[in-house]
C-alpha cells in the first residue's frame, strides 16, 4: 500500500493478491460517494462491488455505468448486469472497440479510482492487480468524465433479461 500527499491531493495504492486490498480501496472510493459516481468496466462480475454500487443508489447517489459488451455475456456479468439494471441503475453496453478496457471510478466528480483491477471475483481473490485512487483532485476527474461521457454516449441501455 503507497499513500502519497502532494499539496493537498491525496494518492492511494493498493495491489491484489496476496494482500488483498485492493478491493478494500475499491470498495472505500464507492462508499466515499456523496453524489454520483461513474463507472467504466471491462469485466463486471464481482458481487460485493455491485452491492456497493446499489448501496450507493439508495443513499441518493447518482450512479450511471458503461461497460464492454462483448466481455460480459457470461452467466456471472448477466446476473450482475441484471442485479444493477433492477436496482434502478442506468446501465450501458459498449461495443465500438474491439474491447472496451476503462477500469475507472469517478466519484463526486473531484476523485478516480483506476489501475488494472477488473470488477470481478477474479481480480478480487486470484489475479495480480493495482488499483490507484487520486482523492480530491477535480481536473484529472473532469479528464475522465470527458471520457467516460463519450463511451457512455457510444453505448446502449442495457435491459435486464429478467
Amino acid at each position: 500500500m503507497f499513500i502519497i500527499r502532494n499539496d493537498g491531493i491525496f494518492w492511494d495504492s493498493r495491489l491484489e493478491p496476496p494482500e488483498g486490498s485492493a478491493r478494500v480501496l475499491v470498495l472505500s472510493a464507492i462508499d466515499s460517494a456523496k453524489t454520483s459516481i461513474r463507472m467504466m468496466a471491462y469485466s463486471f462480475t464481482a458481487p460485493d462491488i455491485m452491492k456497493a454500487l446499489v448501496a450507493a443508489k439508495k443513499r441518493g447517489v447518482d450512479v450511471k455505468i458503461v461497460i464492454d459488451e462483448r466481455g460480459n455475456t457470461g452467466r456471472a456479468s448477466i446476473a450482475a448486469m441484471n442485479y444493477i439494471a433492477n436496482s434502478g441503475i442506468p446501465l450501458r453496453t459498449d461495443s465500438d472497440f474491439p474491447i472496451q478496457h476503462d477500469k475507472v471510478i469517478i466519484v463526486d466528480n473531484v476523485t478516480v479510482e483506476t489501475g488494472s483491477f477488473n470488477f470481478t471475483k477474479a481480480a478480487e481473490t486470484k489475479n495480480s492487480e493495482n488499483a490507484v485512487v487520486i482523492w480530491n483532485m477535480p481536473k484529472l476527474a473532469e479528464s475522465f468524465l470527458e471520457h467516460w461521457q463519450d463511451r457512455w454516449n457510444r453505448g446502449r441501455d442495457y435491459r435486464s433479461s429478467y
